[in-house]
């Protein structure tokens, strides 16, 4: 937390020199406990949550506007770090009384940098697209003054105190059922008494005073299914860990989101990494183990930067490490890098990448639950499975059954990305359909266009086309649709997607990120790359329709991990629901997207292209646009490379620019040909 040092200078490391011990760590009074750590007996439990509890009141109900600002990856890509330094200069400039708060995110990227500001007395107004040109008009009218700016708002903010932060005036958030993402973008990642004043540690008090199997048993009863993408029963797990033999056992968080368009579990972890944590703590006191790992990708710097502090300052709480909040359990946390392989995300690689090794599938039995980390029996869930525990703890396992559909429980985490207009995150009741999440929530396609498909669960998830769109979003009616849940990831398409190019794209990530221990995956991922290759190069045949499904089906029954035995879904997928592209580019040498470069080339419309705009020739990297006699400008067919640049420059008002398949569509007056070369006089 960042105060400015015009109203609170006596919080200053000068004045209180434990500051210094936790980076950007909890308010004041629960820093004199964690600084003086030897003296945490004296505060029970009950004591520590009503000082966050004091802490916070202080902070959000008290007596001066308090700023909430989104540093987050997503938001400090679109620039909120240079919001904050705006602030906090803006507020000593005109000795305003102010805290600024650096937060997490709350699931609406394509708005950030956001900034919520919490007056005293007043409305709690968030404002979107905060760039620091328009800090001090926030200042003087919002902070200083009471005028709300209403002109920049996005809209009010309610909810908070361990309810979901929402903003009504957005409807997206009458669609939503928000759980995990409940604190998300309103409390302080790296301070744990904003998480404790919310209700977090409860569970964990409450589980310590309870039986490991009292525990497991609400997590069966609760119907909760992993969300790592098998969707695996959490307490069926769980109670195998349990009952396995041994006196060391290891609780494992699987962080390694490797999905194209997926980034739930970073989100998560950046914004409210606590509730992880206690999931994590809870889940080893239930199977009896003393040592959890965390693996992430070395690719989430803040991430791991946001759960290191998280770790530091439950250990010096003593909710995390030697004898939790005195009992006899102990239990610590440590965080493992991985080097970005896709593979890793299959639990037997993971575990052999945190133990050092080449992440590479082994077979299964035995299972990690009885042979996992060095051959001990091992817990293994996703980031999202583990932030379910404390609320299912807290508030029963009924209440959790009756929230989603008969065989799954709960809600779902979604990032959307692809064509969609509200591009970010989403938490939806399980059972919610494809056509909302979509449309209701993501604001369906952008700038006019059509939607075309959806591709859910990853690069290994499926296509769904627009007859699908009804389709509810669990477990059951995805794999039936010839998708699966994935860990989270939804990319929406339009009209401009070329679905074979699509499959290729993905089969070409999977490919390229097998471990290669299984020949049929190893050898079979790059023949139907191949054979998609061939089909987007026009050089097709309609016997390789039937077998990319013959060898789609042989993939997927010989590869040992997840990544082999839905490798093949994206192939399957839009042959299943858009065969007619293929045969297109097949029999008809055409791309109905105009996407694949051998089967399309790029036109300038004569009746529409302005004679004095040079924009285009400019643009051309090889020189290939060139004006004719009249002046309208001509595309050299054997020059160009169709790298799009000149449709990308041609002013929107001329929109001369268009693209043909297939490629002898292009009039032949306009198809150059090649020049005879003259040797010695002659032509040849």
């Amino acid at each position: 937390m960042l105060s400015n040092p015009a109203c609170h200078s006596e919080q200053s490391e000068e004045s209180f020199p434990w500051l210094k011990t936790v980076s950007r760590g909890p308010s004041p009074s629960l820093r004199v406990t964690i600084e003086h750590s030897q003296l945490w007996f004296l505060m029970t439990f009950e004591e520590i949550q009503n000082q966050a509890k004091s802490d916070w009141n202080s902070l959000y109900h008290g007596e001066v506007p308090h700023i909430l600002i989104g540093t987050a990856t997503c938001g400090r890509a679109a620039g909120a770090l240079a919001v904050v330094e705006a602030f906090n200069k803006e507020l000593a400039r005109q000795s305003a009384q102010a805290t600024v708060t650096e937060v997490g995110c709350m699931g609406l990227c394509s708005l950030e940098p956001l900034v919520t500001i919490i007056k005293p007395g007043s409305f709690t107004v968030c404002y979107n697209n905060v760039t620091p040109q328009v800090v001090p008009t926030l200042v003087e009218g919002y902070v200083v003054g009471d005028d709300p700016c209403l002109e920049l708002a996005l809209g009010t903010v309610e909810g908070g105190e361990g309810e979901a932060v929402y903003i009504p005036e957005l409807p997206r958030f009458e669609h939503e059922l928000r759980l995990i993402l409940r604190n998300c973008g309103y409390i302080d990642p790296g301070d744990i008494s904003h998480y404790i004043a919310g209700g977090g540690y409860s569970s964990l008090a409450k589980a310590l005073k309870m039986k490991p199997a009292a525990i497991i048993g609400e997590i069966k009863k609760s119907g909760l299914r992993g969300r790592g993408g098998a969707g695996f029963p959490a307490g069926m797990k769980w109670e195998l860990c349990r009952k396995a033999s041994g006196r060391i056992k290891y609780v494992v968080c699987n962080a390694d989101e490797g999905d194209p368009g997926a980034f739930m579990d970073r989100v998560v972890l950046e914004s409210d990494p606590q509730q992880v944590i206690e999931g994590m703590i809870i889940a080893g006191y239930a199977v009896g183990a003393g040592e959890g790992f965390i693996y992430i990708r070395a690719e989430y710097p803040l991430a791991i930067e946001r759960l290191k502090v998280a770790l530091e300052q439950a250990e010096k709480v003593q909710l995390l490490g030697d004898a939790i909040l005195g009992s006899g359990f102990s239990f610590h946390v440590e965080i493992v890098q991985g080097a970005g392989a896709f593979v890793s995300g299959a639990e037997t690689a993971l575990m052999m990448a945190v133990e050092g090794k080449r992440s590479m599938p082994r077979p299964r039995p035995p299972f990690p639950t009885e042979s996992g980390l060095w051959g001990k029996p091992t817990l293994v869930n996703n980031v999202k499975t583990y932030a379910y525990v404390p609320l299912i703890l807290g508030h029963g396992a009924d209440w959790f059954s009756d929230i989603g559909t008969e065989n799954s429980k709960g809600t779902a985490v979604f990032a959307l990305a692809g064509k969609m207009v509200n591009t970010g995150l989403a938490e939806v009741a399980m059972g919610t359909t494809l056509n909302e999440l979509i449309f209701d929530i993501g604001g369906g396609i952008g700038g006019g266009k059509q939607f075309k498909a959806v591709q859910i669960g990853g690069p290994s998830g499926g296509c769904l086309p627009e007859s699908m769109l009804q389709t509810p979003v669990d477990f059951d009616s995805l794999r039936e649709a010839g998708a699966i849940m994935g860990s989270g990831g939804v990319i929406a398409m339009d009209e401009d997607n070329c679905m074979v190019d699509t499959a290729k794209f993905f089969l070409d990530f999977i490919q390229k990120e097998s471990c290669g221990k299984c020949s049929t995956c190893r050898l079979g991922t790059k023949q139907l790359l191949d054979i998609l290759e061939d089909i987007t190069a026009g050089k097709g045949k309609m016997e390789e329709i039937d077998s990319l499904l013959e060898l789609g089906e042989d993939v997927k029954d010989g590869s040992l991990c997840g990544l082999g035995k839905t490798a093949s879904n994206p192939a399957l997928t839009t042959i299943r629901y858009f065969r007619d592209e293929y045969e297109a580019h097949i029999l008809e040498k055409r791309c109905p997207a105009r996407v694949c470069k051998e089967l399309t080339a790029y036109y300038i419309l004569p009746d529409k292209c302005e004679r004095g705009c040079e924009h285009c020739v400019l643009a051309c990297p090889v020189e290939a646009i060139s004006s004719n006699k009249k002046g309208i400008k001509v595309i050299d067919q054997t020059k160009c490379t169709k790298c799009g640049s000149c449709e990308l420059v041609c002013p929107p008002e001329y929109n001369a620019v268009v693209r043909l398949s297939p490629v002898n569509l292009v009039p032949s007056s306009e198809v150059a040909k090649p020049k005879r070369r003259k040797t010695g006089g002659k032509a040849k």
